[in-house]
């Protein structure tokens, strides 16, 4: 095969460089071929890169890939998997072995197609879904800013570097995240495009004639275009970029599946399984090495490189030792997000408070009530909203304003990026030490959704903030009222969804939602103002059971009403007007489904028993209420639904609920009706 001169080129240019990059190209040519499946193209393309970033200017230490200040590097572009995989088994990973190479892609290996944060340590966030590991970037680069506001350079000082390809920056996700890191002037941020034309259906011509250098730097980016392939040119452009104070975007021209029969085709793009193939490409390359093996000489320039950082890592330590006890144990508690001690009590005085004052307000008043309390001594939180923190009630006034001229602020104008904020939040929560809540109307959560998705899949705690949850915020019409997102929300794994029915189930929403570790939560909070149906105080968190009950039956026990937000209070006056009848009637307070399917099954069946009809009133589709209404072996008919049927319509709140027929009436006549 006629080696291209291009090939001969860059092989003479700098020998050693190349043959430490052609282990990279040559393990993702080998794991791709074995696995019969993946993406050869994008690590070949980029193995120079990836080799000068590691090689001379990444802060790690492969053998503790979770130190607290080392260098975060996101693969955004995630099909490229196995150059991230080659990176960490080359220089020394403890948990991305050749091992796991050999068995990429395959059932219980680390190194599954896409990379998944969850299962190595090496692996900063989850990517695939192209443009989210950059949004994501841009929360790891915040936090390390309120981060080192608040604990000094000596403990927080690192970079967020990223590598995209084309198709991260025609997601609309990466505007959101471009516009974000240059208004803010993150400087910290440094993202490598892999500018090599090609996507999977041809040319990126083919859709898109977009300037990225002219529109990055009209955002506020510093921006330098390279040569892709050139490893002295790529070590200026990092240098360069890390003494920009804006974030930086480096161009580099690069051909996918260098070498390779493919090369610069959407072929390149996938999995390049041919044999006779492959072999010509590492002829081409110079590579003479078997199948996943690697010659001493490289072995060894990259376990120096994985233990470089060693150094900086032990005087990183002796700094952190030299700090207070105090100071010590708090940087500890935040980077392993922990909620303070003062949490539970905390809540429970303001929950004291409420139920003796028994105010009527939306719940998202309640929630920013809760939040005047909690963030003064969370300095941890992070607040925000999607150009509604007005409506969403987010900002309380201890927190300050996050801006260039402020990093220690810890509240964010995150702009009409719904999907922006929630991926910055993802990546804030995964950087650690930075608890992280945004809000938009629970409408929008379809624009947040792909993040929202991805939160419950990395299991971060992020917390959303979803206000206006129904046809109760009224006249902004069906455009705004969800009916469909709570069933989306709660059909979505490892989520906790709340929608409390006043301050008191608010505060113990949030006293949970800021406790968890592994599960983000979607708060669904009304416009409308709500009575405060808690009004008997109590020191344990009823919520944290998902559902209780909250008014008793008096008399023989006929109807059980089951209700969430807005609606327990329909429920309750439902119940007034059956045991006025002498239709004993017990109201059961749902305000999280998923933490009633944790109660054991005794518990659950003494909140709903057999025999009782029973009758759900939620202002949004049914979805999901069946196994609430017919039991959860399915086996009872007498229950009813009394909710939306279809979207909502453009009038006062009253109006809706009314015309919808989501009334106390009409919850008691569904009763009566099923009692016969």
């Amino acid at each position: 095969m006629l080696i291209p001169v291009d090939i001969q080129e860059l092989r003479t240019r700098n020998p050693d460089h190349w043959m430490r990059a052609t282990a990279l190209r040559a393990l993702a040519l080998d794991a791709v071929a074995q696995a019969n499946s993946g993406h050869s193209g994008m690590p070949i393309g980029m193995a120079d890169v990836a080799t000068v970033l590691y090689g001379t200017h990444l802060k790690f230490d492969a053998a503790r890939p979770d130190w607290h200040d080392r260098d975060r590097f996101v693969l955004s572009a995630g099909h490229g998997s196995m150059l991230l995989y080659g990176l960490l088994c080359l220089t020394g990973d403890p948990e991305i072995t050749m091992d796991e190479v050999r068995n990429f892609r395959q059932w219980g290996a680390k190194t599954a197609g896409h990379p998944e944060n969850f299962l190595a340590r090496g692996i900063e966030t989850t990517t695939g879904p192209l443009g989210q590991g950059l949004a994501n970037a841009v929360g790891f680069a915040m936090a390390e800013e309120m981060l080192r506001a608040r604990f000094g350079k000596k403990l927080v000082d690192h970079h967020t570097y990223v590598i995209a390809g084309d198709g991260c920056l025609m997601e609309g996700v990466s505007h959101e995240a471009i516009g974000l890191a240059g208004r803010y002037g993150l400087g910290r941020l440094i993202v490598f495009w892999d500018n090599n034309d090609i996507t999977i259906d041809g040319k990126v011509s083919l859709s898109d004639r977009t300037n990225q250098v002219a529109r990055f730097k009209a955002a506020g980016w510093h921006v330098q275009e390279i040569d892709g392939h050139d490893p002295e040119a790529i070590d200026a452009a990092i240098t360069a970029a890390k003494a920009s104070r804006k974030p930086s975007m480096i161009a580099c021209k690069t051909h996918i599946a260098l070498g390779h029969a493919a090369q610069d085709t959407s072929k390149g793009h996938g999995a390049l399984t041919n044999a006779e193939q492959n072999d010509a490409a590492k002829a081409a390359w110079g590579w003479t090495a078997p199948a996943f093996d690697i010659p001493a000489d490289v072995k060894s320039w990259w376990e120096a490189a994985g233990r470089r950082g060693v150094t900086e890592r032990e005087a990183w330590e002796a700094r952190l030792a030299e700090a207070t006890a105090r100071r010590q144990t708090e940087f500890a508690r935040v980077m392993a997000g922990e909620p303070p001690r003062k949490l539970a009590a905390t809540i429970r005085a303001l929950k004291r408070q409420v139920s003796e004052n028994a105010p009527k307000v939306a719940t998202r008043k309640s929630s920013e009530m809760v939040l005047e309390v909690v963030n003064p001594i969370m300095p941890e939180t992070c607040g925000g909203s999607a150009d509604l923190t007005g409506s969403n009630n987010t900002l309380t006034g201890d927190l300050g304003v996050f801006d260039e001229g402020n990093r220690g602020g810890r509240y964010v104008y995150y702009g009409i990026r719904e999907h922006g904020m929630a991926a910055a939040m993802n990546g804030m929560a995964l950087h650690g030490g930075v608890k992280p809540y945004g809000g938009t109307f629970m409408a929008f959560t379809d624009y947040a959704r792909p993040a929202m998705r991805l939160a419950a899949l990395m299991k971060v705690p992020t917390v959303f903030v979803m206000t206006h949850d129904s046809i109760g915020l009224g006249e902004d019409g069906p455009t705004h009222q969800p009916v469909e997102h709570l069933a989306i929300s709660r059909a979505t794994p490892n989520t906790l969804v709340f929608r409390p029915c006043d301050t008191v189930e608010t505060a113990e929403a949030w006293e949970i939602a800021l406790s968890q570790t592994d599960t983000p939560s979607v708060l669904s909070l009304t416009r409308q103002g709500l009575p405060t149906l808690r009004t008997e105080h109590s020191q344990a968190n009823l919520v944290a059971r998902g559902a209780y009950v909250l008014a008793e039956a008096e008399g023989k026990r006929q109807v059980i009403l089951m209700a969430t937000g807005s609606e327990v209070a329909l429920a309750m006056a439902a119940r007034e007007a059956l045991q006025a009848e002498g239709i004993g009637t017990r109201v059961v307070s749902m305000p999280c489904w998923e933490l009633f399917v944790r109660q054991d099954e005794a518990y659950r069946r003494r909140v709903l028993p057999a025999g009782p009809v029973r009758v759900a009133v939620e202002a949004a589709v049914q979805f999901g209420w069946d196994r609430w209404l017919h039991g959860e072996r399915g086996h009872r008919d007498k229950a009813a639904f009394v909710g939306m049927t279809g979207f909502g319509a453009s009038a006062p709140a009253e109006v809706l609920f009314e015309k919808f027929g989501i009334t106390s009436d009409a919850v008691a006549q569904a009763a009566r009706s099923l009692l016969g």
